[in-house]
């Protein structure tokens, strides 16, 4: 039995999101195959996701120094314990999110920030940083309103590339991406283009 974390990075509600209802497809299909393994949903929008502030640019130098932390402090640096002790207890993590102004949403590198922790997901050695999380897999189902994968744009792809080199650089190799695009570019095929994804999220989904 493994343990699933789906990372959810959409405010919209399901139904109107591509991302939110691509990964619905893949989580049945994957329940269907895996019906004793666990799933445990996170949503970055309903959850607390510390950023890198002030406060938590202090904890860390208190922390070093030895010195108490404020309640506030403390509250930040506690939360993103939890997240990454969370990543690092799921055997495969399932992000859904879409293409914003050619980058994730702002909470996805939030929680990005939360797990990349030194000592945690990956280590610094004297050949190198390492990574920590070899064991995991991953799969990223991402939707755009434009066409990134190839042609004109795809310079300006910035998200499963960046989403695929985080992973790697703390030691996930198994790494799927399952992508809806030119939705809003070609709005009467919107239906066509997420129909097809969906067929290529159940296909990774079977062997997930």
């Amino acid at each position: 039995m493994a343990n699933v974390l789906y990372v959810k990075v959409n405010p919209q509600v399901d139904e109107a999101s591509f991302s939110t209802r691509l990964a619905q497809v893949f989580l049945d299909e994957y329940k269907t195959a895996n019906p004793t393994d666990t799933v445990t949903t996170l949503d970055l929008y309903k959850e607390t996701v510390p950023f890198i502030d002030g406060d938590v640019l202090a904890a860390w130098g208190k922390a070093g120094a030895g010195e108490e932390l404020s309640a506030v402090e403390l509250e930040k640096v506690t939360r993103m314990g939890e997240l990454v002790e969370q990543f690092l207890q799921a055997d495969k993590v399932i992000f859904s999110a879409p293409m914003w102004n050619l980058s994730f949403p702002p909470l996805m590198k939030a929680y990005i920030d939360n797990i990349l922790i030194a000592g945690k997901t990956f280590k610094y050695t004297e050949n190198g940083p390492v990574g920590l999380a070899s064991d995991k897999k991953v799969v990223l189902l991402e939707a755009r309103g434009g066409v990134y994968s190839e042609g004109p744009a795809a310079e300006l792809e910035f998200t499963q590339s960046y989403l695929r080199t985080v992973m790697s650089f703390i030691g996930v190799q198994d790494f799927h991406l399952v992508v809806a695009e030119g939705m809003a570019y070609t709005p009467a095929e919107a239906d066509n283009i997420l129909a097809k994804a969906s067929e290529k999220a159940k296909e990774v989904a079977s062997t997930f």
